[in-house]
């Protein structure tokens, strides 16, 4: 028996493998070029404070999604307003009082400055153009606590923007992973400070811009960041973070804010200082 005859293929096949070669070596080459894109984000504040763990977790998280998306985080420690001047960085969070965070605001424009630990009402009134807060106001959690006594008046629920035993939206997964972190349960500055994160490297992500200056453009726009609050979240034109709050009574979470029957629970706008005055 004579040996089959070499099984020939059309060309226009070995046009379509070739053209397969070349799309996978320019996806191969497009992952190589991804992983070299590094965001430096500045942290002042305490180093050994709730604001410290929960930026430090919310960049181990950013780096999980990151590696996928070709993007590197790293928190970078700063002294002062005029080391953040100095700074090589796409958004600084801070840790600071009222007159620290105006200093470095001003310091750094028109780059970002977040807000995770002052509640003074002035700041959000003063509407800096790029000073942003995370952390709720005094104002929302006086509101949060008015609208919450008009249906139970006896009740000495207090406001918080995070408590270590809420569980809806993933936020029992959040807990858990800062706890086992940290060893210590997720305090509202500690959130406040892990939102600030990942919002920043979210935004980053979906854009796949990190200059100063576009980071503060992204996050101002219109995004709608969970933050695992179950509601789409973004700044007011003050630099407030909309959000929901949490009633809590001793150790329990008694309800949230809006509160429904009182004021519309999709309008976050009823808790704290709505806009800009013009």
């Amino acid at each position: 028996m004579s040996p089959s005859p070499a099984r020939s293929f059309p060309a226009s096949l070995h046009v379509c493998l070739a053209a397969l070669c070349l799309v996978l070596l320019s996806a191969s080459s497009s992952s190589a070029a991804l992983e070299t894109r590094q965001v430096r984000i500045g942290f002042i504040g305490a180093s050994n404070g709730d604001a410290m763990r929960g930026a430090s977790q919310g960049i181990e998280e950013a780096n999980a999604q990151g590696r996928f998306l070709g993007w590197q985080y790293e928190l970078v420690p700063l002294a002062d307003a005029a080391a953040a001047r100095a700074a090589d960085v796409a958004v600084i969070v801070a840790d600071a009082g009222p007159d620290a965070l105006r200093a470095i605001a001003s310091a750094v424009a028109p780059a970002a400055v977040i807000n995770v630990s002052a509640a003074d009402d002035t700041l959000r009134a003063a509407c800096l153009p790029n000073l942003l807060h995370t952390l709720p106001s005094a104002a929302m959690r006086d509101d949060a606590e008015a609208q919450w006594r008009h249906k139970h008046a006896d009740s000495r629920a207090t406001a918080r923007a995070w408590h270590e035993s809420f569980r809806k939206y993933a936020a029992a997964q959040l807990n858990r992973r800062y706890e086992t972190r940290h060893g210590l349960p997720m305090s509202d500055v500690a959130w406040a400070a892990w939102a600030a994160v990942k919002l920043v490297s979210n935004t980053i992500a979906t854009h796949g811009e990190a200059a100063p200056a576009k980071v503060h453009d992204m996050i101002r726009g219109d995004i709608a960041f969970d933050g695992q609050k179950g509601a789409d979240m973004n700044f007011r034109d003050t630099g407030q973070l909309r959000q929901p709050l949490l009633l809590v009574d001793g150790d329990t979470i008694v309800g949230e804010a809006p509160v429904r029957g009182v004021a519309d629970p999709g309008d976050l706008d009823t808790l704290g200082l709505a806009a800009c005055a013009r």
